[in-house]
């Protein structure tokens, strides 16, 4: 019963209508995930987590002109897992929830820190699908705007297309009520999902973020080209600046300034970086190769 169990799962992880029969190979991912999610239950209980931070770059100055939080997790037992590992994990047994308020909280203070320390800048969250669709989310973001003293207008509020797009009607409430509380929200991952234009047009973002598969072929993919500049082109139409995420080569940032992109993250700038070493570049000159000689020398 219990290997009937686990390929029962196993089906459900492919989709409705499928079938999967028991191999002793489930048996030993059933026991690595339950490992994941007593020491993720353990990390999250002690706050043995770390946000990292990664620029994001004026194309044209090449400033920094805000950063996008991201959750780093090094375990004593596991070492470092990547978030496409713990993530799911965190969805499928519920610590999703305090490990998002968790980063949520720690942002918004590191938010706040940077403004008084005279170096102000717009920090980036990432909402899960079960955040956004929390009725206390705007109520719980002014609590910690108003326990850490961080303007709102320093967070930006990222949710992806695809689950934007999934009830059109509900985001557009939820977004509403979150930028009368003056936060700016983006729309992740854009051009993966399947958006209607009559809604998008209505949807009260401030930016569109395109996602890193298309950057990484631009510049060798037709296709990606086209696709990219498109999206460009819309959302100026639309009166939306555009965040290229995922640049890693001269050429592909190249590319981006000569479609009139605003700006872009990526490891061509900086990778994702401790809140102590985003400090010090936002306190200095911020050059794009001296960054480079630093990181990938």
């Amino acid at each position: 019963m219990r290997f009937a169990d686990m390929a029962m799962y196993a089906a459900k992880a492919h989709g409705r209508g499928t079938h999967a029969v028991y191999r002793p190979e489930m048996s030993e991912a059933l026991s690595q995930r339950s490992q994941m999610h007593e020491r993720l239950k353990r990390a999250v209980e002690t706050q043995a987590l770390e946000l990292h931070y990664q620029p994001q770059v004026d194309v044209s100055t090449g400033s920094i002109v805000g950063v996008e939080a991201l959750l780093r997790w090094h375990d004593a037992e596991l070492g470092s897992v990547p978030p496409d590992r713990f993530i799911p994990v965190a969805v499928s047994t519920g610590l999703i929830h305090p490990l998002g308020d968790w980063v949520l909280e720690t942002a918004c203070r590191q938010a706040a820190e940077w403004a008084d320390n005279g170096t102000p800048v717009r920090v980036s969250i990432n909402l899960s699908a079960q955040q956004f669709r929390q009725a206390q989310l705007p109520t719980r973001l002014q609590q910690l705007l108003d326990q850490y003293g961080t303007r709102a207008e320093l967070i930006e509020l990222e949710i992806t297309e695809t689950e934007a797009m999934a009830d059109p009607d509900t985001a557009h409430q939820v977004f509403e009520r979150l930028r009368t509380l003056g936060f700016s929200i983006a729309l992740d991952d854009f051009g993966t999902g399947y958006s209607s234009l009559s809604y998008l047009r209505q949807l009260p973002v401030s930016r569109l973020k395109i996602d890193r598969e298309f950057i990484r072929q631009v510049t060798h993919n037709d296709n990606d080209a086209v696709l990219v500049r498109a999206v460009i082109a819309m959302a100026h139409t639309l009166g939306l600046p555009v965040v290229a995420e995922g640049v890693e080569e001269a050429a592909q940032l190249a590319f981006l300034r000569s479609n009139g992109c605003e700006s872009y993250q990526g490891w061509l700038f900086a990778k994702a970086l401790p809140a102590a070493d985003i400090s010090r570049m936002l306190g200095g000159p911020t050059r794009p190769s001296a960054l480079e000689q630093r990181y990938f020398a």
